[in-house]
């Protein structure tokens, strides 16, 4: 095979490339189910491979690729072709999602930390084994609150939402948002607290 045929074969190939994400493109824009589950089988495990890469969790690579797909069908109409490549387009949403993923993670841990602080400062010398219990203490004490307080708390500290944005979409006044704020937190620190000393006890 000559040179001049291998970049005769190059640039047929990229053409082809080129044509063929045209297509899905119309597709994804149509509302074709079928060129979408193509667009999925092409990119898919490069979304995948980005998340796990970002978040070093295979179960929250697999959320935001789930996430990433669902926007991507959702958002479809925001594609615009003549801004830039299909597969770009979609590494955004990505790079969009992976952000969302470590915020949310990051306002879990701020949530763990604002329940089971207290005022000698013991958690910055607990050991692991101490932050796992206080972990699993939180999600069943969240479970139990009643579901006005577990409502707010999850909107606050999972959907990064303020009081009055809280107050807005769930229709509560903004003093009562703010009641089942403090009382929410008052009872899972105080419902940590209990779960440490009955484990201490034991």
């Amino acid at each position: 095979m000559t040179t001049k045929t291998r970049h005769s074969d190059a640039r047929s190939s990229v053409t082809q490339e080129t044509l063929y994400e045209a297509e899905l493109a119309r597709g994804l824009l149509s509302a074709d189910e079928n060129a979408f589950a193509a667009l999925y089988r092409r990119w898919g495990s490069l979304v995948h491979t980005m998340a796990t890469r970002s978040l070093g969790d295979t179960h929250e690579a697999e959320d935001v690729t789930q996430q990433v797909f669902l926007g991507a069908w959702r958002g479809r109409n925001g594609y615009l072709p003549e801004k830039g490549p299909l597969g770009a387009w979609l590494v955004g949403i990505t790079r969009r999602k992976i952000v969302d993923a470590l915020a949310a993670r990051t306002r879990r841990l701020t949530l763990i930390d604002t329940v089971t602080h207290n005022a000698d400062g013991r958690r910055h010398g607990e050991s692991a084994p101490d932050e796992v219990l206080d972990r699993v203490l939180l999600v069943d004490a969240l479970a139990r609150l009643p579901h006005s307080q577990r409502e707010v708390l999850c909107l606050g500290f999972y959907q990064d939402l303020t009081q009055a944005q809280i107050a807005e979409l769930t229709g509560m006044p903004l003093g009562t948002v703010k009641s089942h704020t403090r009382r929410g937190l008052r009872r899972l620190r105080e419902a940590v607290e209990q779960g440490r000393a009955d484990e201490n006890a034991a």
